[in-house]
């Protein structure tokens, strides 16, 4: 397979990608900044309940 055989299939196969939308882009964005919002809360209350618990064992 040649360089240009190579080009023109990669030419092909790029107008069957369907991009998303400025909308679905926002939108996902959205989705991950609250759920990484929600496991840093949860991982931040877990390390203070922990602190406190070790705290009052070894304190």
């Amino acid at each position: 397979m040649n360089l240009t055989t190579h080009i023109r299939n990669a030419k092909a196969e790029l107008t069957k990608v369907i991009f998303p939308t400025k909308g679905q882009v926002k939108q996902a964005y959205i989705a991950v900044v609250i759920v990484v919002a929600v496991i840093a809360s949860f991982l931040a209350l877990v390390d203070l309940l922990m602190s406190s618990i070790m705290t009052a064992i070894l304190g």
